[in-house]
């Protein structure tokens, strides 16, 4: 798998020089432990997108040379579900989202917080919908894509709790294909509440209050998204107002990053900067201030020496 990464990065890096003009410089690294230490860097900006220690890692190297810096770093996005949600239309986009390359994108729904009074109602919803987009045994499935390598697979079972499965949990390991999975009585101590999923597993936690899911998702590190379910729009503003992510949907998953008109990226352990669209022109572009004066007029109430006539007149000017 090492070797195939390197051959890719290396087209990578051969296709951006082809199509990039001359001035331009592009460097592509199969594996951040790979990174020199003379990274050349002197560039006007760096991109990484990928995990928090490579982001860390990059942006000590760029330090070197000031060269700012643009990370997409993920994070464990979650998805509320109050009980004015469409339960049926929320569980579909829900699934649509969390198994989209069986969850290996970093904008992924990682785990669920839903009110507690609709929570039976709810899973039953995703458990059709799973079956509807991906037949009775997705693993037999072509179009549900497997685990990008044994180590990630191996790493995703893992995190699957035997007695907490209410739907799905197998896994195949001669085609790296995970059932879609879903853990009922979830708590933050579990170990699938412990790191970023990339993968086919939906935890599922409860509230009673929304304000608890707003605190919830608050006392964890900034996701790169937080997707939204209900028709209450002072629950809205709550999460939109309180909540800190990267970006994220109301009543959707995952299609925010799909537009060209608005800028994507996380903050804080999520990342920093934005891109996409305008927003990326923005983001690798310096803006040069520039005043172009006219020569035939120049007031001299600027120059030394300043009398007390010209600080009054400067004071009028200033107001």
């Amino acid at each position: 798998m090492r070797k195939k990464t390197a051959i890719r990065a290396a087209l990578l890096s051969l296709l951006a020089l082809a199509l990039l003009a001359a001035v331009y410089v592009v460097y592509v690294f199969a594996s951040w432990r790979r990174l020199p230490d003379n990274l050349p860097l002197e560039v006007a900006s760096a991109v990484q997108t990928g995990g928090v220690e490579v982001g860390k890692e990059v942006m000590s190297k760029a330090a070197k040379h000031l060269t700012p810096v643009t990370l997409e770093l993920g994070g464990k996005s979650p998805c509320i579900v109050d009980r004015t949600a469409r339960l049926d239309l929320a569980a579909k986009r829900i699934v649509f989202g969390k198994l989209l390359n069986c969850g290996q994108t970093c904008v992924a729904p990682d785990y669920l917080l839903i009110d507690r009074r609709v929570k039976d109602r709810f899973l039953e919803y995703v458990k059709r919908w799973i079956t509807v987009m991906y037949g009775q045994n997705p693993l037999d499935n072509d179009g549900y894509v497997r685990m990008v390598n044994r180590k990630h697979f191996d790493r995703v079972m893992g995190l699957i709790d035997p007695e907490k499965v209410v739907f799905g949990g197998k896994g195949d390991w001669s085609t790296l294909k995970i059932q879609p999975t879903i853990l009922d009585n979830v708590t933050p101590e579990d170990p699938v509440m412990g790191e970023e999923i990339f993968g086919p597993v939906l935890p599922v936690l409860t509230f009673d209050r929304v304000e608890e899911a707003a605190a919830f998702v608050n006392a964890r590190p900034r996701p790169l998204a937080l997707y939204l379910f209900s028709q209450d729009k002072k629950v809205q503003e709550l999460f939109l107002r309180r909540a800190s992510f990267g970006g994220g949907c109301v009543n959707d998953t995952i299609v925010h990053l799909a537009t060209s008109r608005m800028p994507f990226g996380g903050v804080g352990g999520s990342g920093m900067g934005g891109y996409h669209g305008k927003a990326s022109f923005d983001t690798f572009s310096h803006q040069k201030s520039i005043v172009k004066k006219s020569t035939l007029v120049d007031l001299p109430i600027r120059y030394a020496p300043y009398t007390p006539a010209k600080s009054k007149l400067l004071r009028l000017f200033l107001r």
